[in-house]
């Protein structure tokens, strides 16, 4: 239509960019090519004005004539210029950027899958607990979850489904502070039982269908259902295993912590305490003895 301007093609910034070095590579062989012509013609020269002419004809360096290292220096400059054209520039230049960059994209996208699938993994537990959190910042809150476990210095607190350590006042704390309640626990740590524990209600989280066990121990899918059972107990234990400690200390008041001083071996992890979200209220130290390999403390940790 009347008084409309034509649309101009826009070039793309990459496209420009590639058009430009592809002119600079040009302009480079090019220069090369000349180089090369001139040092034909220039050695050529220089032989000529030796022999023919007869200039410096009587000057030689270590018997040699002249001409040849005045060739052979020129032949390095040459040299020196063809490798900057076709392997400094082919292999630093723009395209050996975009490799090493395709490289570290690579390795990135290798990390970032490992990180999905590790993800993938783990989101039914984490979603699991927060949306069990989520519930109970919706109903008013009568008991006090804690979390009681004996974790070595890095952090293990099992191989096999068996404890790595032996520590009498340990076993006996334990004894103390669940007897009583309510525990909760995974299917694994349950097995790993001799029989349920006196004087204790044990809450057995599994997937397992028809899963069977003792009269007494009530059987649970979900860690919110495990939670529910513990209504009548104002002070309810998680007592493992890792999976279950990772579900659970997102949404515990306490922890009641055995810190064994030394590192172990481990299959099994307690999850990292994060000191900005956990205050540590009390800490008894105990060293080796006859009954106790290692030195270990009794930490408590409350919730901030």
């Amino acid at each position: 239509m009347f008084g409309r301007k034509k649309s101009i093609p826009q070039i793309d910034k990459d496209q420009l960019e590639l058009i430009e070095n592809a002119q600079k590579r040009i302009k480079q062989k090019k220069r090369l090519y000349v180089h090369f012509v001139i040092f034909l013609i220039g050695a050529l020269f220089l032989i000529v004005a030796n022999t023919v002419l007869g200039i410096a004809e009587d000057f030689k360096i270590f018997e040699i004539d002249w001409f040849v290292f005045a060739i052979l220096l020129w032949l390095f400059f040459f040299i020196y210029h063809a490798f900057n054209v076709f392997i400094t520039h082919k292999f630093m230049g723009k395209a050996w950027e975009q490799k090493q960059l395709d490289k570290l994209v690579a390795v990135q996208q290798h990390r970032i899958e490992q990180l999905k699938n590790n993800l993938k993994k783990e989101a039914p537990l984490i979603a699991e607990s927060y949306l069990y959190n989520d519930t109970l910042n919706k109903k008013e809150k009568t008991s006090n979850l804690t979390i009681i476990v004996a974790a070595a210095q890095n952090d293990a607190i099992g191989k096999g489904n068996k404890l790595i350590w032996h520590l009498s006042d340990d076993l006996k704390r334990f004894k103390n502070l669940t007897n009583g309640h309510h525990i909760i626990m995974g299917r694994k740590t349950f097995e790993s039982f001799p029989k349920p524990l006196p004087n204790r209600t044990h809450i057995v989280i599994t997937r397992q269908a028809n899963y069977k066990v003792p009269e007494g121990v009530i059987v649970v899918n979900t860690l919110e259902a495990a939670i529910d059972a513990t209504k009548t107990d104002e002070q309810p234990f998680i007592i493992g295993g890792g999976e279950i400690y990772k579900q659970s200390l997102a949404i515990s008041d306490k922890i009641e912590l055995t810190r064994v001083h030394e590192n172990f071996e481990a299959d099994t992890f307690f999850p990292k305490i994060d000191l900005s979200v956990w205050k540590e209220t009390a800490n008894t130290f105990h060293t080796k003895d006859d009954k106790h390999k290692h030195e270990f403390s009794f930490l408590t940790y409350e919730r901030l």
